[in-house]
């Protein structure tokens, strides 16, 4: 994605030292007035991380707050996410630009209960593995107040931001995602 950053520079637009708000992400179609940016270095190719991330139905296994991906063909996909006090909030969103293997942009179609768009970009970083770095859009439910709330609740996006990336760097690296409940297995062992 051409955006006249510095090649050596992996930090998430957010953090750019050069740019304005405006320049931080070259998205088609973009919604949302919040940003949230995370990166992490995962041990493992681009081209396999973006094939795996790429095929959205897999992200409800390291997106703690996404409830299901319905994938509607190649460029739609439904969203089920959760939402403070138990509520769930929906979405359809599109592809706007894609280069396999770098990364995927999307934006929210209209009608969403949370406008938003983003990207997820997978650089080469050599011996470390692969810089991943997601980028989001998003107008909060309900402006600030809904943003406290949601911060609260632990289901702000830049909180579930950096929290997704950790998971997915564990699953990436590992095969899983550590969590400290018990599995079914632990649980019949205690239980016997």
């Amino acid at each position: 994605m051409p955006d006249g950053r510095d090649p050596q520079d992996d930090a998430p637009a957010s953090a750019r030292k050069e740019g304005d708000v405006d320049a931080l992400m070259d998205i088609k179609q973009a919604k949302g007035k919040d940003i949230v940016a995370r990166a992490v270095t995962i041990n493992r190719p681009a081209n396999e991380l973006f094939a795996y991330f790429r095929d959205f139905s897999n992200l409800p296994a390291f997106m703690e707050n996404v409830e299901r991906i319905d994938v509607l063909d190649a460029e739609r996909s439904h969203w089920v996410v959760k939402a403070p006090a138990g509520r769930t909030v929906e979405w359809d969103a599109t592809i706007t630009e894609e280069v396999d293997g770098r990364f995927v942009a999307w934006t929210s179609e209209p009608g969403a209960d949370i406008a938003n768009s983003g990207c997820v970009t997978f650089k080469d970083a050599g011996a470390r593995g692969t810089v991943v770095t997601a980028t989001i859009l998003y107008d909060p439910s309900g402006g600030l107040i809904g943003k406290i709330v949601a911060k609260m609740f632990q289901r702000e996006p830049a909180i579930q931001a950096r929290r997704d990336l950790r998971r997915f760097k564990q699953l990436m690296e590992t095969g899983e995602v550590a969590t400290a409940a018990m599995n079914l297995k632990q649980y019949k062992e205690e239980q016997a």
